[in-house]
């Protein structure tokens, strides 16, 4: 596997991945975004293909919240374009979400299909049909009736991964999936974000989670205010490209980690 050299401080690796070569439902390119008097994002490049999963990796502060919130549309750009082509699901951070709200999952996943339409029109049919295939393709079918706020973690986030797959996207951008998650719900949304990818949806997530990000991507972007690198985790063994995104020692344990999961 091959990787060549952008800029000094940029690696670009060929992809090895199972995708067609369609335009791209999310990209960004030469994206900057400068918030308070201070450059966040520099000359941001990222190009999420259908069926792939896509991992986004870097420190607190590399801006990554903010790139996601670009692509969204939700935040603005000092330069560069975002490319969108088809619908966009997103799901937040569990935490950002009021569960004790007396809704079920089945009330939640609505709140997908439905956003935009008249208040004086109802759901129709289609959109209990898009909630009920939702809530089957995230294994929820049979808890549709119960209230959110007696869900588990895991469950939760998956209510939220149907929420926006009911919309039928053709990308789905996710924010720290894992967090807070124990060991079997990970493995179950990971097996969820392979599926999706093979029946042909873009999979973008923002995650702290090494070991996972590595596992299930077909494509890393180690982002640090400007994209280090960017290829299949197999291209990305360099110990000096995770150094510099992440700004650790050779000692580090990050780089043991690393080196465990490619």
């Amino acid at each position: 596997m091959s990787v060549q050299e952008r800029t000094p401080a940029t690696i670009s690796a060929s992809p090895d991945t199972p995708r067609d070569e369609s335009p791209a439902p999310l990209a960004a390119h030469g994206i900057c975004v400068t918030l308070g008097g201070r450059q966040v994002l520099d000359h941001v490049d990222i190009t999420v293909r259908a069926g792939t999963i896509h991992t986004l990796l870097g420190p607190n502060g590399a801006g990554k919240t903010t790139l996601v919130r670009t692509l969204l549309g939700l935040q603005s750009t000092t330069a560069g374009r975002v490319e969108r082509r088809g619908g966009i699901g997103y799901v937040p951070q569990r935490t950002d979400m009021d569960w004790d709200f007396p809704v079920t999952a089945a009330d939640v996943v609505l709140l997908g299909p439905v956003r935009g339409i008249s208040r004086w029109r109802g759901p129709s049919a289609d959109h209990y049909r898009a909630v009920a295939r939702a809530l089957r393709t995230v294994e929820l079918e049979d808890l549709k009736d119960r209230p959110v706020g007696e869900m588990s973690g895991g469950q939760r986030q998956r209510v939220l991964i149907a929420r926006a797959l009911a919309q039928q996207p053709r990308a789905l951008v996710l924010d720290e999936p894992f967090t807070g998650l124990d060991m079997p719900s990970q493995e179950l949304l990971s097996r969820l974000f392979e599926r999706l990818a093979a029946q042909g949806v873009a999979v973008l997530m923002s995650t702290h989670d090494l070991t996972h990000a590595l596992d299930i991507a077909h494509r890393v972007t180690l982002l640090n205010r400007t994209v280090v690198a960017d290829g299949p985790p197999e291209a990305l063994r360099e110990a000096d490209i995770w150094m510099r995104t992440f700004d650790v020692s050779p000692a580090s344990p990050l780089l043991r980690m690393v080196r465990a999961a490619a």
